[in-house]
């Protein structure tokens, strides 16, 4: 599933946020980029009301902000790398280097819980975090994601 929705202009390896609202507002406008949000406030309203009932900080400095919304039609990704960690209210309190920011339509719970699993399943694995923290470019942590 990351194949089909990620693209290497939804990733960014200099994630510039310095706080969690930034890293959400940076990564929406990622997904805003693409035309594909129709309301980019109820989008932001939806992730933040996410946030507020669910941590969607992890473990191994991973961060997945995300939400179900009216303000799109299809599954919607990017993901971003921090050079400095972020605190994201990880459950191991330990700050966010790798975000990946997913928007689902309201009505489709199958592709949302498809993408969330996939994401958990391939950075669990030590190596592919370490591969994504040392990608310089969008194609280096795609090919890390991916391959």
């Amino acid at each position: 599933m990351l194949r089909e929705v990620l693209t290497r202009d939804l990733v960014a390896t200099n994630l510039s946020a310095r706080s969690k609202n930034e890293v959400v507002d940076e990564l929406l406008n990622m997904l805003c980029s693409t035309g594909k949000v129709h309301d980019r406030a109820v989008a932001l309203g939806d992730l933040i009301e996410n946030e507020r009932r669910t941590a969607t900080g992890m473990q191994h400095g991973i961060a997945i902000p995300h939400t179900k919304t009216a303000a799109v039609d299809e599954l919607l990704a990017c993901i971003a790398v921090s050079a400095q960690g972020i605190d994201f209210g990880s459950v191991d309190r330990k700050p966010s280097r790798i975000f990946i920011m997913t928007l689902s339509p309201l009505d489709q719970t199958g592709p949302h819980l498809r993408f969330l699993s996939e994401v958990g399943r391939l950075l669990k694995h030590r190596k592919v975090r370490e591969r994504v923290l040392a990608a310089k470019t969008p194609d280096e942590v795609l090919h890390a994601l991916l391959d």
